[in-house]
């Protein structure tokens, strides 16, 4: 069981890591930004994709992300983790690049979703369940699976989301409990 002391000195570490690397790269120290945009390009991408679903619309998505955040960055003020700080530039331009395709496709990265020592057949009916899944998910409105995305293949907590997204507490948890529960009805049979 994971030591929630440990948890929250790590947590608080890198809180201080990432709070003196953006001062820094604010400064001018181009270091301080290739170190934060190393440490922060995967999250930024598998948001990207969840969005995107190509490689090239998720890299130039990756692209757009980081040169808004090095411009943005002597904004950061520290009154949030700068993971939710640059979560929440990446879900504005998202969002603002989906509103000029009109589409949203949520799911993160399919391919975290299957375990190596799988059969076959445990593969073939994952990837079956998973498109079900998404399917179900395509169908929810876009505030309700914008949330349930971010909480589920994000693992970020009612707070993050409130702040990325810009919307109160409860509303952010009404979104999620309604889009688990149409979830919940709509798969039914295959769950």
């Amino acid at each position: 069981m994971a030591n929630p002391e440990h948890s929250r000195t790590v947590a608080a570490a890198r809180e201080k890591r990432d709070i003196f690397l953006a001062r820094a790269a604010a400064a001018g120290n181009s270091a301080a930004f290739a170190e934060l945009v190393a440490l922060y390009r995967r999250r930024v991408a598998a948001l990207g994709m969840s969005f995107f679903k190509n490689q090239s619309d998720t890299e130039d998505f990756v692209q757009d992300v980081f040169i808004k955040a090095y411009t943005k960055l002597a904004t950061f003020r520290g009154d949030s983790l700068f993971s939710t700080w640059l979560t929440r530039i990446a879900y504005n331009t998202a969002v603002n690049s989906i509103k000029r395709r009109k589409e949203y496709l949520p799911i993160a990265d399919e391919n975290a979703l299957f375990d190596l020592d799988w059969t076959p057949e445990e593969r073939q009916l994952r990837r079956i369940t998973v498109e079900a899944v998404r399917e179900a998910m395509a169908e929810l409105p876009k505030r309700f699976a914008m949330c349930l995305d971010m909480y589920f293949f994000y693992d970020m907590a009612y707070s993050e989301i409130c702040e990325v997204i810009g919307l109160p507490m409860n509303t952010v948890k009404s979104h999620i409990f309604r889009a688990k529960k149409i979830l919940r009805e709509k798969l039914a049979d295959i769950v």
